[in-house]
């Protein structure tokens, strides 16, 4: 089992910067990935980092050279740095595990999950 919690959320101005947490506890190593959802819409993949060394990324088209995610495997910690935020940015992100995947770019490879943390942006 694995338990999830992010932190780092919050509101900024259009073409800021937020740095997103998420601290896991019990078993770790696995691939990690970062999710968002706007109200009414479907949960939706933004980051996701390999398995143990976290040796790949992969990034959605919409935060791709905006948004990196990073692994620290003695802090328990998998972190999403997002500069340049723009309105449609506005989200709850999630944090979730994959047990079973080298690297989880889809939804249903994912096991675990967060409780959320909204993050906001004005224009």
């Amino acid at each position: 089992q694995v338990h999830l919690v992010e932190s780092g959320g919050g509101l900024v101005q259009a073409g800021g910067s937020l740095r997103l947490s998420c601290a896991a506890s019990g078993r770790t190593g696995y691939a990690m990935g970062w999710f968002r959802q706007a109200p009414g819409k479907e949960r939706d993949i933004v980051a996701a980092i390999s398995m143990n060394d976290g040796r790949s990324t992969w990034y959605a088209s919409s935060v791709t050279g905006r948004f990196t995610i990073s692994r620290d495997n003695p802090m328990k910690t998998v972190d999403l740095q997002m500069n340049n935020l723009k309105p449609e940015d506005t989200a709850v992100y999630y944090c979730a595990a994959a047990r079973m995947v080298y690297m989880g770019t889809k939804l249903g490879d994912y096991q675990f999950w967060g409780q959320g943390t909204q993050v906001t942006v004005s224009s």
